[in-house]
C-alpha cells in the first residue's frame, strides 16, 4: 500500500471501471481502484436470470433504510444497492435502456454545453456490440455485449399484443430515440447468454496492467487535502487504516448515496450539517446530498389462468431442470432477466396522442412480484403490473446519519412527495386495469389480488401506492454538476467538486436530471464521457449510414 498513484477511484462499480479502464488503457496512467464490496466472482453473477438470488444476498449489496416517509404514513422500507466489484453492473436486471435524447438536451441546458445527446451518443456507440443494430443509433465490435432477451415467456408476448391491441405502436428499438410504444426491451447479455457486466466489458481489458491496482473489501472514510487540493484518501481494510495519495486527481465513483456521504465527511457539504456532527468545514457546498431523485412504482397484480408466467421456476425441482438446460444447451429460462418486456405510455391521454412525451414506463413481470416489506399476498401463478414513473417531481436528500464513516447514510428518497407524481401513480394503477381487461390479456386474467377489485376511487387507489411504491434502483442526482453561478450545483460541467482542486465525481449523483429510462446504460456512457472531458479528449460524431466519420 506504499506506493502512490496518478489517480485514486473510489467506488468500483459500473462508473469507476469505465473511468479506470480508460485512464490505463489510454492515457497510460497509474490508477487505484478502491472497492467496499467483495470481487465479482459468484457464478451466480454471469447467469441472467440469477440476478434475483444476488438482490437477497446481503453479501453482495448494501440495504439502505430510509428515514421514516411522512408522506406514506411513516413507511420505512429498503433500497438495496451493490456492494460488489462491478457494482449495479453485476447484480443487477441487465436492462439495456439509454433515456430518451431531450434527457440529455436537458443536462446540456443545465450545464451550459458538453453535455447533450449529440455528445454522448458517440459514447454509447463506441462502447456497443450490438448483436443486430448497426445504425446512427448503435455501434458494434465495442466491449459491451448488447442483446434481444434470449428467453421470453408467452406472458411477455401476450402483453406486447395486448398493448397494440389497445392502440399502441410496436417500437423494436426503445433506444432509437423514440421511446413511444410497446415492445421487448434490450440486455447486457452476450451471445452465449452471460452477464456483460463493466468488470467483464470493461476492467477485464486491464486487469494484467501492472499500471492498475484493485483493493476490493476496501472502505474509503474521507479524502485527505492539502489546503483545499485533493491528495489523497484514508481507507480501513481489515481492521487498519492506512492514508493512500494520488499525484493527480481524486474521482469519487461510489454512487448517488456514498458519494454525497464522502463529501461531508471530507468537509464539503452544507455547513450546518457538518458542523452538527462535529466535521470542520471545508467547503459550505449546500447542494451536496440534495436533488435526490429514483424512479419508483407501484403495481397492480393479478392471477393468472395456470401454466402461464415463472411461477415457482427458481425453486425446488422446477429450478434444478431450469438450471440444467442452461448449463448444458444455454437456453430456457435462466436466459431471461425476468421482465422481458415493457411500454413507454400516458395514462390518462388517448394511445394515438403523441402531443407530450410518455411519463411511465410500464413494465410486465409474468408473475407475483412484491416487494418484501409489503403484506404477502397467494403464492399462485401471476402477472404483475408496474407503472414507473419516469420523471418524478418529488426530490429527496442523502444526509449523514454521524460522523462515523461506517455508518449508513439517512436516505429519504420522498416517493410520492410531488401530488403530481400521485396523480400519475393513480393513472397508471387505472390503465393496468385496462390492459387485465383487453385482449388477449384478458385471456389468461382470473382474477385481481392487488389492490383488489373493491379498491375504486382515487383515495382508497393513493392509499395502495403508498403501501406498496417501491424502488427501481435507480437513484441519481445528489453532487449534480451546474452552471457557475448556480448556488445547488456541486460540480462544474467538467465534474470538478467546487471549491477545492483534484477531485471529482463521475457516477449518477452527477446526473442533473433522471433519464427516462433504467439508469446503467447511462451511469457507463457518461463514465466514458467524463474522461473525454478530463483529458481533452475529442470524438467522432455518427453518419447517418451507422460509421463514424
Amino acid at each position: 500500500m506504499g506506493a502512490r498513484y496518478d489517480y485514486i477511484i473510489v467506488g468500483g462499480g459500473s462508473a469507476g471501471c469505465v473511468v479506470a479502464t480508460r485512464l490505463v488503457r489510454d492515457h497510460g496512467a497509474r490508477v487505484l481502484l478502491v472497492e467496499a464490496g467483495r470481487r465479482d466472482g459468484h457464478p451466480l453473477m454471469r447467469m441472467p436470470a440469477a440476478f434475483v438470488k444476488l438482490l437477497d444476498r446481503g453479501t453482495y449489496v448494501t440495504r439502505h433504510e430510509t428515514t421514516p416517509q411522512a408522506q406514506l404514513g411513516g413507511r420505512v422500507h429498503q433500497i438495496p444497492q451493490a456492494r460488489v466489484l462491478g457494482g449495479g453492473s453485476t447484480v443487477n436486471g441487465m436492462v439495456y435502456m439509454r433515456g430518451r435524447p431531450s434527457d440529455y438536451d436537458e443536462w446540456n441546458a443545465t450545464v451550459g454545453g458538453g453535455w447533450g445527446y449529440a455528445d454522448i451518443l458517440p459514447h454509447f456507440r463506441a462502447q456497443e456490440d450490438n448483436d443486430h443494430f448497426f445504425n446512427a443509433a448503435h455501434g458494434t465490435g465495442g466491449p459491451l455485449k448488447v442483446s434481444d432477451v434470449r428467453h421470453t415467456c408467452e406472458t411477455s408476448r401476450i402483453f406486447v399484443k395486448t398493448l397494440q391491441g389497445m392502440g399502441h405502436r410496436y417500437n423494436p428499438d426503445f433506444n432509437s430515440g423514440e421511446q413511444r410504444g410497446v415492445g421487448f426491451m434490450q440486455t447486457t447479455i452476450d451471445r452465449d447468454g452471460r452477464r456483460s457486466s463493466a468488470t467483464t466489458a470493461f476492467l477485464s481489458q486491464v486487469m494484467r496492467d501492472p499500471r492498475l491496482t484493485v483493493l476490493s473489501e476496501t472502505t474509503v472514510t474521507r479524502v485527505l487535502f492539502d489546503g483545499r487540493r485533493a491528495i489523497g484518501v484514508e481507507v480501513a481494510q481489515g481492521g487498519r487504516r492506512e492514508t493512500l495519495h494520488a499525484d493527480r486527481e481524486i474521482i469519487l465513483a461510489a454512487g448517488a448515496y456514498v458519494s454525497p456521504k464522502l463529501l461531508m465527511l471530507s468537509g464539503i457539504g452544507p455547513a450546518d450539517q457538518l458542523r452538527a456532527h462535529g466535521i470542520e468545514v471545508l467547503v459550505d457546498a449546500p447542494g451536496v446530498g440534495e436533488n435526490l431523485q429514483d424512479h419508483h412504482e407501484v403495481p397492480v397484480i393479478a392471477q393468472a389462468q395456470p401454466g402461464f408466467g415463472y411461477f415457482h421456476g427458481d425453486t425446488g425441482l422446477r429450478m434444478l431442470a431450469n438450471g440444467l438446460q442452461y448449463v448444458l444447451f444455454g437456453t430456457g429460462p435462466v436466459n431471461s432477466i425476468g421482465c422481458d418486456v415493457c411500454a413507454y405510455v400516458n395514462p390518462d391521454r388517448d394511445a394515438a396522442d403523441e402531443s407530450v412525451e410518455p411519463s411511465l414506463q410500464f413494465y410486465c413481470i409474468p408473475a407475483v412480484y412484491l416487494d418484501r416489506d409489503v403484506t404477502p399476498i397467494a403464492d399462485v401463478p401471476g402477472v404483475t403490473l408496474h407503472s414507473c414513473l419516469v420523471r418524478p417531481k418529488a426530490r429527496g436528500t442523502v444526509r449523514l446519519r454521524s460522523a462515523d464513516p461506517f455508518a449508513l447514510p439517512l436516505v429519504d428518497p420522498n416517493y410520492l412527495g410531488h401530488p403530481d407524481d400521485m396523480r400519475l401513480s393513480v393513472a397508471g394503477l387505472r390503465f393496468a386495469r385496462r390492459v387485465f381487461q383487453a385482449a388477449p390479456m384478458r385471456d389468461i386474467y382470473l382474477r385481481e389480488l392487488l389492490p383488489g377489485a373493491d379498491v375504486v376511487s382515487d383515495e382508497a387507489l393513493a392509499a395502495h401506492c403508498r403501501r406498496t411504491v417501491k424502488t427501481n434502483y435507480h437513484p441519481v442526482g445528489t453532487c449534480r454538476m451546474g452552471r457557475d453561478g448556480d448556488p445547488m450545483a456541486v460540480l462544474t460541467p467538467d465534474l470538478r467538486v467546487r471549491g477545492v482542486e483534484g477531485l471529482r465525481v463521475v457516477d449518477a449523483s452527477f446526473f442533473p436530471n433522471l433519464v427516462c429510462g433504467n439508469t446503467n446504460a447511462p451511469v457507463l456512457a457518461a463514465a466514458d464521457r467524463a474522461v473525454a472531458v478530463m483529458m481533452g479528449e475529442t470524438r467522432p460524431a455518427p453518419t447517418e449510414e451507422g460509421v463514424t466519420a
